[in-house]
């Protein structure tokens, strides 16, 4: 029963990524017939990556959903049964790392920066940026979590020294750090990060899934904006003095 259950939501989700991609291929489809004139071959193979990726999404979204999010849930569960509960800070650093090196966006991100750039920002330097960045503030996540701290706490003072970074950081590394802030929270982190801390604020007594739970994709949003460009700003302090 259970797979029958699963399977009929493969159909939904197929049908979900199906409406998500369909004006994309329309609007393709428009400017093909009216402007690109593209040859047949390079068409067709269009539509070959176009089907991989509904594939794709559609098997990926249907793992979210009967394995990463009772996964993550369960382990936020489990997690409140420890005896010293500051080992989740640590935990949380780790989680936000490994979540961010597997991020599909954040590896096409670090990719174009160093072909943009022609390598003089690589690539592993950059991904080495952004997961020590995102785990970091994870780690604030589940502290906020555990010692009742409100968001607000954290994202006020930490956008605020956002603002006076860009007077001190390239125009460059301003650009890529809020780019970023965007990639960093894709499917990856979204669905496992904050399955595990809805999954502990739930378990936790005195705390609530809604408003503990959620708001750690706020500072995993904030966390690749400050380390970015706080990297920028330390390299061009090091660029003037050279100089």
């Amino acid at each position: 029963m259970k797979e029958l259950v699963d399977f009929l939501y493969f159909g939904h989700v197929l049908s979900e990524v199906l409406i998500a991609i369909g004006p994309l291929v329309a609007f393709f489809l428009f400017f093909q017939l009216v402007y690109l004139k593209l040859s047949r071959e390079y068409v067709i193979n269009l539509f070959k990556g176009i089907i991989l990726a509904v594939a794709g999404l559609t098997i990926f979204l249907q793992g979210v959903k009967i394995g990463f999010l009772p996964v993550g849930t369960q382990m936020g569960e489990i997690m409140n049964s420890f005896e010293q509960l500051w080992i989740l800070i640590p935990i949380g650093f780790l989680l936000g790392l490994v979540a961010t090196i597997a991020e599909p966006a954040v590896q096409i991100l670090c990719q174009n920066v160093e072909r943009a750039s022609s390598g003089s920002i690589g690539q592993r330097f950059l991904l080495v940026i952004l997961s020590i960045g995102v785990g970091v503030f994870i780690a604030l996540g589940m502290a906020k979590i555990i010692f009742g701290i409100p968001i607000y706490y954290i994202i006020i003072p930490g956008y605020f020294l956002a603002m006076i970074l860009m007077l001190f950081c390239d125009q460059s590394f301003i650009a890529i750090a809020f780019d970023a802030g965007g990639v960093a929270t894709g499917p990856m982190t979204v669905t496992f990060v904050m399955a595990i801390a809805l999954g502990l604020a739930e378990a936790m007594e005195g705390r609530s899934a809604v408003q503990d739970g959620f708001g750690l994709i706020a500072l995993v949003a904030m966390a690749p904006i400050l380390s970015v460009m706080l990297v920028g700003a330390i390299l061009n302090a090091i660029q003037r003095r050279k100089q």
